[in-house]
């Protein structure tokens, strides 16, 4: 059915952000529109220029007959630091701390609105490289994943401490935890990863780094190749990390424990995406 250009608008507006990265025909617009391709082709460019004027990503336009349009999700770098300064906010809040020195995350990761800024932010970072698969590791980790695998569009792969019978035939590796130097086992089913993937590796929180690097060695098993780590939040460490290529969205800088109070900045985000703090 042939609709208006106000209706045709926001419906191909709603279908590019459900389809990240994928790329869509004039042709198919043309016919789920009853409209000319020339008016699809306005139609993409005052998309276009909304996306980036309003930071929301951008709209690669492919001309000729195989040709379309491609989105690409992004975030402003104002919009970023907006969300990076609340979160410091939030997180530096003393009811935060648990017995041990531990942070309680897992109101923040659990927050819709939270979740969609963080898998923006983070996917923002490998806007222009490939990746094939999103890995973190059970439990906490896995809502991050899950936002970053949908903004970038693939899948994404949940690295186990325990095997589950449902998994079928597993991979595992040994790893030292960086914060206890003991040793621990992962495990990562067979058909969850193909062999020479591009892998992202995200998790919720790094001490240490031993989970991290961990994954990277099930990574190499996979024979496949690590793109990047990010984390949402990194602690203060005084011994060797066993990962020193990575980047945090925050930074828990201090901890006391007597008076419970915690101290949270920006991580290296910002200075690895945009140049500066």
């Amino acid at each position: 059915m042939k609709t208006r250009r106000s209706d045709r608008l926001i419906d191909m507006t709603r279908y590019l952000l459900e389809r990240p990265h994928t790329l869509i025909s004039l042709t198919f617009f043309s016919e789920r529109y009853e409209s000319a391709k020339s008016s699809i082709s306005e139609d993409l460019a005052i998309i276009k220029r909304t996306f980036k004027f309003r930071g929301i990503g951008i709209l690669e336009t492919i001309p000729g007959a195989a040709g379309g349009a491609r989105f690409i999700p992004s975030i402003s770098e104002e919009e970023t630091r907006a969300f990076i300064g609340d979160m410091t906010k939030e997180m530096s809040e003393k009811d935060r701390l648990l017995p041990g020195g531990y942070v309680y995350l897992s109101d923040l990761l659990g927050r819709p609105d939270v979740l969609r800024k963080v898998g923006r932010v983070i996917a923002r970072q490998y806007i222009d490289k490939q990746i094939d698969a999103v890995m973190t590791v059970a439990t906490k980790g896995v809502p991050i994943a899950q936002s970053v695998s949908s903004y970038l569009n693939v899948p994404f792969v949940i690295v186990r401490r325990d095997s589950k019978i449902t998994e079928g035939a597993t991979v595992s590796v040994n790893y030292v935890s960086g914060s206890s130097e003991r040793i621990e086992k992962m495990e990562l089913s067979k058909r969850s990863l193909k062999r020479g993937s591009h892998v992202l590796v995200v998790d919720d929180f790094m001490k240490g780094g031993g989970t991290v690097n961990g994954m990277k060695s099930m990574i190499e098993e996979f024979e496949s190749e690590l793109v990047g780590i990010t984390v949402f939040a990194e602690g203060s460490f005084e011994g060797h990390r066993m990962v020193d290529d990575y980047t945090s969205l925050l930074k828990v800088d201090k901890v006391n424990t007597l008076d419970k109070t915690i101290h949270v900045s920006p991580g290296n985000y910002l200075e690895r995406v945009f140049g500066k703090l």
